[in-house]
């Protein structure tokens, strides 16, 4: 059985959280100017990209099938 994460102590779990506050802060820096408009747009696809990666290559080992 995997687990949901809901009980686990896995920080991968809590990834697409993090990824979504980050994301959102860094619009929200953007639109209020603390970033420039060209930080942004190179900022938020290398986040994208960084959190493909981690999924790609970090997989949750608490949440395999145990044999």
């Amino acid at each position: 059985m995997q687990n949901d994460g809901a009980s686990c102590g896995c920080p991968c779990h809590k990834m697409a959280g993090v990824f979504i506050v980050v994301f959102g802060l860094v619009f929200l820096l953007g639109a209020l100017g603390v970033l420039s408009a060209h930080a942004v747009g190179v900022t938020w696809p290398i986040l994208v990209i960084l959190v493909g990666l981690k999924k790609l290559i970090g997989g949750c080992k608490c949440c395999a099938p145990k044999t």
